[in-house]
């Protein structure tokens, strides 16, 4: 949600960095709350923090807001044409349909709206797969797709995450690929050793390079 919000702020037009009380604020958390966030989403690579001024979207950051807002909008405007709510009140729903979503599902709620592009207040429904441009190669385990191959690039956890992975043959070149993922973001993934699930703390510090289908 502190990724989505700092996207939908951009997206509304606020330019330069997004405060962290602007973004507390919307959330409904203590600044306190906010701020540890911010530190976390910093060491994770999915945004830039200026001090004072506030918070940007890393190219990482961007894909996650933007894979969510896509499921969000989707259900929107499914509630607003085929069910008949307001605008309003298919937002509010759909904000408890985003973070439960399957990929599958998605793509199919798409084809089956005839992949649209905006949602029922017209705000733009981002791109299967979309990432701002100029973005890396590099990207966390958490935005992989099912059914994507990739190789493990680096660990970005602490050493007790490490020992871990390495437990489980989750090391620096062995490839991957998501089997299936969460509604809270955890996947479980298909490893040369065998199947793990991993939770979506460990997930995002797994870095991965995508390997070309």
């Amino acid at each position: 949600m502190f990724l989505i919000t700092v996207a939908r702020a951009i997206e509304d037009g606020h330019s330069g960095p997004v405060p962290v009380p602007f973004l507390a604020s919307e959330l409904s958390i203590s600044k306190v709350s906010a701020n540890d966030m911010t530190k976390k989403l910093v060491g994770r690579g999915f945004i830039e923090y200026e001090r004072y001024r506030g918070v940007t979207l890393k190219p990482a950051g961007t894909a996650v807001a933007n894979r969510v807002l896509r499921r969000r909008r989707l259900w929107s405007l499914f509630l607003a044409e085929h069910l008949g709510l307001s605008p309003n009140a298919a937002d509010t729903i759909a904000c408890e349909f985003e973070h439960v979503t399957p990929a599958e599902v998605a793509v199919r709620l798409s084809d089956f709206l005839g992949d649209p592009t905006v949602d029922p207040e017209g705000k733009p429904i981002p791109a299967a797969g979309s990432r701002s441009q100029g973005a890396p190669t590099e990207l966390t385990l958490s935005e992989v797709e099912v059914g994507q191959r990739s190789r493990v690039a680096r660990i970005a956890g602490d050493s007790a995450i490490r020992s871990f992975l390495t437990d489980e043959g989750v090391v620096d070149g062995v490839e991957l690929t998501v089997s299936a993922i969460g509604a809270d973001l955890g996947c479980l993934i298909e490893t040369p050793h065998g199947r793990v699930h991993l939770s979506p703390d460990i997930a995002a510090d797994v870095i991965v390079e995508l390997i070309a289908q």
